[in-house]
């Protein structure tokens, strides 16, 4: 089963972003997805040859965003694609069957082509703004997740949902509610002051319900 808490990585260096997940991880993160945007070749394979380290020593899972041949490269866990990167055939094609491909969608349309092609997980959103990505997707809100988590369920379509965009700690239980598998998250851990605490409060509002 894939972990609940995903968190996106930040930071415009490597020393930044490295200073982020460590911290990530050291207070119980233990899915990191790599983000690193607008970086040379050399600086996003040092950064992720670090990362999977870390990732290694944490035994937490490592997606790295959109670059499919850095993923290949370092043997990364897997690689997020957005909705105008890498399709997933050539994702998969290119990793093989065991790794793990996770998608963008921001439509019922989107869950379901991605879910045709063979990805594992849904990144689905926004759920608001955010400042995070440059090119925003429309807005969801609690409701457009609690139509398209429905339309999943009456197209008897199964694939694990991560609501993304904007959360903050007090969205968890309303979005658990509409049937999302979990949250993928970036601002909300890079910029809290208690990590350990956020980071355990967010898996005990996460797993809540999982044994009910």
């Amino acid at each position: 089963m894939y972990h609940k808490l995903q968190y996106i990585s930040q930071g415009n260096t490597i020393e930044k972003q490295l200073y982020n997940i460590h911290n990530a991880l050291d207070n119980g993160c233990d899915w990191v997805q790599l983000r690193f945007k607008n970086q040379s070749t050399k600086n996003c394979f040092v950064l992720a040859e670090a990362v999977k380290f870390l990732c290694e020593e944490y035994l937490a899972n490592f997606i790295v965003n959109d670059n499919v041949y850095l993923a290949q490269q370092i043997a990364a866990d897997g690689v997020h694609l957005g909705l105008l990167d890498t399709k997933i055939e050539e994702a998969r094609a290119i990793l093989g069957n065991t790794k793990i491909i996770g998608a963008t969608a921001n439509t019922f349309d989107d869950i379901q082509n991605h879910i045709e092609n063979g990805c594992d997980y849904i990144g689905l959103g926004p759920l608001r703004f955010t400042t995070t990505k440059e090119q925003l997707s429309p807005i969801l809100g609690f409701e457009g997740y609690r139509t398209i988590l429905q339309k999943l369920k009456e197209n008897n379509l199964e694939i694990p949902v991560y609501a993304i965009g904007g959360i903050i700690a007090d969205d968890i239980d309303t979005l658990m509610e509409t049937g999302v598998h979990g949250i993928a998250v970036s601002g909300l851990i890079t910029n809290s002051n208690q990590k350990e605490k956020l980071i355990q409060q967010l898996n005990e509002k996460l797993y809540a319900n999982i044994f009910v």
